[in-house]
């Protein structure tokens, strides 16, 4: 898309960062301040009043706001906006935080401590659905992600693979365990590889740990 200016939309509950923000980026002249809101409601008024003409390519997004909240926000946007590009900007570096943000929609996640021309660059960057992200928040994104991933893991195993799994966390060998469940050593040998896989672990020791320390294996 070809445009002279790219008009971003301001979402913060403080006046003060309001003004900030848009005191820095009106001296770029390829972005245009179009909009600008107080919470996250207020922001889907503003926009459900806008025409497509009006409408902002980018919102920079507060995280904390009271009302809506900006993932809770970013997930409103996505349904009812999904043309419009969004930019978490927030001065919180939690994994969860982080991976709920961009789960939500977010094309990036930016700190409020970037530069002027670090924050230009993401809403350049965002406009165009390219992902900018610090190798910080890049870290905690892939911290997120692994913690989501174990934590949905219980839901995502089959019944037969959470009766293998506790038969390993009671320290039950493949012969065991296929006599136990009347199956055979190599359908045993199957659903281990899957639940290793599923698990994002190594070996039968660290299912067993990870049962334990869920508590899944105390499970009647």
């Amino acid at each position: 898309m070809n445009v002279e200016q790219i008009k971003v939309m301001i979402v913060d509950d403080h006046d003060m960062v309001r003004i900030g923000l848009r005191t820095y980026l009106m001296l770029e002249p390829k972005l245009a301040i179009t909009a600008e809101a107080g919470n996250g409601a207020e922001a889907l008024r503003v926009l459900e009043e806008s025409s497509e003409e009006e409408r902002p390519h980018v919102i920079l997004m507060d995280l904390m706001m009271p009302e809506m909240d900006g993932v809770e926000t970013t997930k409103a946007v996505m349904a009812k906006f999904p043309a419009v590009k969004i930019v978490m900007l927030t001065s919180f570096l939690e994994d969860d935080k982080v991976y709920a943000a961009i789960e939500a929609g977010a094309v990036s996640y930016v700190l409020k401590t970037v530069s002027a021309e670090e924050l230009i660059y993401a809403i350049q960057g965002a406009f165009k659905g390219m992902p900018v992200m610090t190798a910080d928040v890049s870290q905690a994104l892939t911290r997120g992600l692994r913690q989501r991933t174990a934590q949905a893991g219980d839901e995502d195993l089959t019944e037969r693979e959470k009766e293998v799994l506790l038969l390993i966390a009671d320290g039950q060998s493949n012969k065991e365990i296929a006599e136990e469940l009347h199956i055979s050593v190599k359908t045993v040998k199957t659903h281990v590889s899957n639940l290793l896989m599923k698990c994002e672990l190594e070996d039968r020791t660290q299912l067993a740990v990870l049962a334990h320390r869920k508590g899944w294996a105390n499970r009647a």
